[in-house]
């Protein structure tokens, strides 16, 4: 999405348009820190770009700085082609492995959380920075790199480093890590990391692909901290994460963002599982809403959006 050279502005209009039509008001949009150290203000000035654009729609945007899901040796350059039938191929964690797991080279990450957010920091059009997308997500559908409480320990540490220096710009926006892990009664998995994101987050952000009864256990006890309530993941039909769950948090007063809008090069309308077994290629969409020409994949569906967004 990022790179000079495969940069496709008219295709991110077309996309945003959609978006707007179908009745969102806010994108969350992931950004990568060797995009940055490549070419500082050139990156810049792309994501500027498409934050204007956005804003032509009247679209707010969530930028996510880092992400500690799929495949943790990211590389600049022309990026391999999807994996046929396979959930995110090509998707790639931010850092990588090399440096996550290095602490002498945290010092790198520094300048790309300082100069960006200072880009940006009385931006109106940045609805929240969300600091860091699952930290601490296994890696075992990609490279089997440490335990997974190594992970933990290692992501509550920087995280609380990323935290720090977003702290010291001052931006004007609400800052937020999301949690995604739950007990059987909805509340938080405790540990390190999720105590801390808990305790520094502005606003509470989480994922939640859980059908409606977990979904609202989850956030009545997300509630309980008494902050502004996010869902930056959710919709995922075939694990009971569907459409018709937007009215729950349009009752519960919670923003929702879902995962995917067009089927593309990501290839999420195929389960996660998919990479631990053959899927059947024509079994329903697990995520995304459109197809590439902009047709909906269930029109009642985008009614759905529409009637309960303009609500």
């Amino acid at each position: 999405m990022w790179q000079a050279e495969t940069f496709d502005i008219s295709t991110i209009e077309r996309e945003l348009t959609w978006a707007a039509a179908t009745g969102m008001n806010t994108v969350r949009i992931y950004l990568h820190d060797l995009l940055f150290a490549e070419a500082p203000t050139d990156f810049l000035a792309r994501v500027e770009m498409v934050f204007a654009v956005a804003a032509s729609k009247n679209i707010g945007v969530i930028p996510v700085l880092f992400d500690g899901v799929w495949n943790p040796k990211p590389k600049l350059g022309k990026q391999p082609e999807p994996k046929p039938f396979l959930h995110n191929s090509t998707w790639v964690q931010s850092p990588g492995s090399d440096v996550f797991y290095d602490r002498s080279r945290w010092s790198e990450l520094q300048q790309y959380v300082v100069e960006l957010l200072s880009f940006f920091k009385s931006d109106d059009r940045v609805i929240a920075w969300d600091l860091f997308n699952e930290p601490d997500q296994v890696d075992v559908v990609t490279l089997k790199l440490g335990s997974r409480n190594e992970k933990i320990a290692t992501a509550t540490e920087l995280v609380g480093t990323v935290f720090d220096w977003a702290r010291e710009v001052g931006v004007n926006q609400p800052l937020t890590v999301g949690v995604w892990e739950y007990e059987t009664n909805g509340e938080v998995v405790k540990n390190s990391l999720n105590q801390l994101i808990i305790d520094r987050s502005d606003i509470i952000s989480f994922h939640c692909y859980e059908p409606r009864e977990k979904l609202a256990a989850v956030i009545k006890s997300l509630a309980s901290h008494g902050r502004p309530l996010l869902c930056t993941e959710w919709l995922a039909r075939s694990v009971g994460s569907t459409v018709d769950l937007l009215s729950v948090f349009k009752e519960a007063g919670v923003g929702a963002i879902n995962w995917g809008l067009v089927d593309g090069r990501t290839q999420t309308r195929f389960p996660w599982r998919s990479w631990t077994e053959q899927v059947d290629v024509n079994e329903p969409w697990f995520h995304d809403l459109l197809h590439a020409d902009g047709s909906a994949y269930d029109e009642i569906e985008v009614e759905t959006f529409r009637r309960l967004t303009s609500s």
